[in-house]
């Protein structure tokens, strides 16, 4: 039985239960083929193709499909395709017997890509011939072998592991290859507020893509940025670290001598006075991972009032990750810089904690936040 190269990004989630899920799928390559992107972010759209039509409909048809041909309860509940990649919000209503998430994004995938090569004028992969670059020179003796024992391309595709597959692609024409990346991105709903939210992201996607073309300065993704002798993923305004002026909010979650709740405390309320002070007067950047409830209240106030803000997160910034809405128009205003360290899990334990713990994760990124205070250099953008 031939299973989905997928990997989960949730070990241990049952796919096959009851839940809701972003759904990201790229285009092999990050080729703009299923639409256009307009230019104005206040009328914001993706003029679809032929392509994004089909795929469009593709995913509108799945509840059906699924209804028919597998008796599951399947909802979707939004879907934008941008030029490179799609983005959907599926709902799966009942457990499913023999089905999971996975298959039915592959089955989705499958038929994307048979359609798309089918409007290029190839035949089915059931009726296309293995080609001869199969036996030619540099190809390992496990495709060759395998390409011995099938007659046409689907069957030969469907027995090799994902590793042969890939070696595959790289022989033949790019029509020939699916349409979308091997692997997808899925986000687990939480709760209604956060489905709410999927949706809202799904829709407001066109207007965010449009921003970060017209803002490139304030709105960039950088995966690796030396900063002081360590390495950080980066969204937003990298100008916020020349700064000479800032200032780290550290809270302690009780106040050392009262044991109140620090933000509930006269101390509280004279430094966040101070701290507003500053800003107002054009004096400071604030600099913290907003992990206490002092230090939250001060970062959303910063996000919320425009204040300039460098926000460190535990969260890697992966090659596709934007962050949600509210830290996205602070990004497209120029105030905020998001920080994502390399390595946090092996910086060093904090009180006999391992550094893979929240404990020592958060206490780390304290201690980073003291660190960008100090520095004043340039930050070096590797990629």
């Amino acid at each position: 039985m031939v299973t989905s190269s997928y990997r989960p990004r949730n070990p241990g989630h049952d796919y096959h239960g009851i839940g809701t899920y972003l759904i990201t799928l790229v285009v092999s390559g990050r080729e703009p083929l299923l639409g256009s992107l307009g230019s104005d972010a206040q009328h914001p759209g993706v003029q679809l193709s032929p392509l994004g039509e089909v795929v469009r409909q593709f995913w509108e048809q799945i509840p059906t499909l699924q209804k028919e041909l597998h008796g599951n309860d399947v909802a979707v509940h939004a879907c934008v395709c941008m030029p490179d990649h799609f983005h959907g919000v599926i709902e799966v209503r009942e457990a499913m017997e023999k089905k999971s998430l996975g298959d039915i994004m592959q089955a989705f995938k499958a038929a994307s890509t048979s359609r798309w090569q089918q409007m290029q004028g190839l035949a089915p992969s059931a009726l296309r011939p293995i080609p001869d670059a199969c036996a030619g020179p540099g190809v390992s003796a496990v495709l060759r072998a395998k390409a011995a024992q099938y007659d046409n391309e689907a069957d030969l595709i469907r027995n090799l592991s994902k590793k042969r597959r890939q070696e595959y692609y790289a022989l033949v024409a790019r029509e020939q290859r699916p349409l979308f990346d091997d692997n997808y991105d899925d986000t687990v709903c939480l709760d209604n507020r956060h489905r709410e939210a999927m949706i809202a992201y799904v829709h407001d996607n066109p207007r965010r893509a449009i921003l970060r073309r017209l803002l490139p300065d304030v709105m960039r993704r950088s995966l690796h940025v030396q900063i002081g002798g360590r390495s950080f993923g980066t969204f937003g305004n990298l100008f916020l670290l020349r700064w000479a002026n800032k200032v780290q909010v550290h809270c302690h979650r009780r106040h050392p001598l009262s044991g109140e709740p620090y933000e509930c405390t006269a101390d509280y309320a004279h430094e966040r006075e101070q701290w507003t002070a500053a800003i107002l007067k054009g004096q400071t950047v604030i600099v913290t991972p907003g992990i206490s409830r002092g230090e939250l209240l001060m970062k959303n106030d910063c996000i919320e009032k425009g204040y300039p803000l460098i926000h460190l997160q535990k969260e890697p910034i992966t090659p596709y990750w934007k962050p949600e809405r509210q830290r996205f128009e602070a990004c497209a205003n120029g105030s905020l810089l998001i920080l994502a360290p390399w390595g946090l899990d092996e910086m060093n334990d904090v009180n006999g904690v391992p550094s893979n713990s929240d404990y020592s994760r958060f206490h780390n990124l304290n201690n980073l936040a003291a660190e960008l205070c100090a520095f004043n250099g340039n930050a070096k953008i590797i990629k």
